[in-house]
């Protein structure tokens, strides 16, 4: 199993090499529109200097993988630093087609391939951008910004700096290549069967429990508790807690059927981005 998990984690990475450099080299550079990022950053510079790219992208990662090595482990750095590198040299070796001029095609799928590739070297244990890292530890550090917040934030300076740089219109057309890019590295790392968390309080949930596990075959955890002031005017009332987890595209067959045992079942939902073990599908990669 150890020789498999190698195998398709190299392969997922140098797919994913190749995807951001075709990313890249066909789409963006030719065009003047830049990414998010330590490679936007990249590339930023290289609009203004004209030092290579397959070099920025390198320097400009090392401080990040230096943090990566010394909080994230030494597997990891050594994973991100070879495909980093083998990025910088696939920019320096392999020739891609200039394909489109079109603005607005340049910019989505620019950002599609970006993207992609990035999300392919996450499901690889790597990372092409080492933002990412810094983003993780800001947000542990601060406890005042999400990682989501931190990289947002990032971005927003770095396409401020990009408009007065670039212009208006090439900064704009790299917010949305950004877009693109991140909505491909969610739908990798999460595909189209996005988990969510289901918590049922119910008078019923023996009931609830048995159409979950028998009826639509999801495992349940069952949480002991009490009810508060309610309709019912019980308090300290003890209640047994359900709590299911199942992808988006069965959370309607889920609600009819708890619904259809209690009318008056609190359901709550919440997102979750990712799960391990369990009565659970495996995720398939899309």
């Amino acid at each position: 199993m150890k020789a498999i998990n190698i195998i398709r984690d190299s392969a997922n990475i140098g797919l994913g090499i190749l995807s951001a450099a075709f990313g890249l080299k066909g789409f963006l550079l030719s065009s003047h529109f830049i990414d998010g990022g330590a490679t936007g950053v990249s590339m930023l510079i290289f609009d203004i200097t004209s030092i290579p790219i397959s070099v920025l992208i390198f320097v400009i990662n090392v401080p990040f993988l230096w943090i990566g090595y010394r909080k994230l482990g030494l597997w990891f750095a050594i994973k991100s630093t070879v495909a980093i590198a083998l990025l910088a040299l696939c920019l320096a070796l392999v020739s891609f087609p200039d394909v489109t001029h079109d603005k607005l095609l340049t910019a989505v799928f620019g950002g599609v391939f970006i993207g992609t590739g990035s999300g392919l070297a996450m499901r690889g244990g790597a990372v092409l951008d080492g933002t990412e890292i810094a983003a993780v530890l800001v947000s542990k550090k601060t406890q005042l910004l999400k990682v989501s917040d931190f990289i947002l934030l990032l971005n927003v300076l770095i396409f401020g700096v990009a408009a007065s740089v670039l212009g208006v219109e090439p900064a704009m057309y790299s917010i949305l290549t950004y877009m693109a890019a991140a909505k491909m590295i969610d739908f990798l790392l999460n595909g189209i069967e996005q988990y969510s968390g289901v918590t049922v309080i119910s008078t019923k949930s023996d009931a609830i429990r048995r159409a979950i596990t028998v009826t639509l075959g999801r495992g349940v955890t069952i949480y002991q508790g009490k009810s508060g002031y309610g309709k019912d005017g019980h308090v300290n009332d003890p209640r047994d807690i359900v709590f299911t987890v199942a992808t988006r595209l069965e959370i309607p067959s889920l609600k009819q059927t708890i619904l259809r045992i209690d009318p008056k079942a609190f359901i709550v939902q919440q997102s979750i981005d990712d799960t391990t073990g369990g009565l659970l599908k495996r995720k398939k990669l899309h």
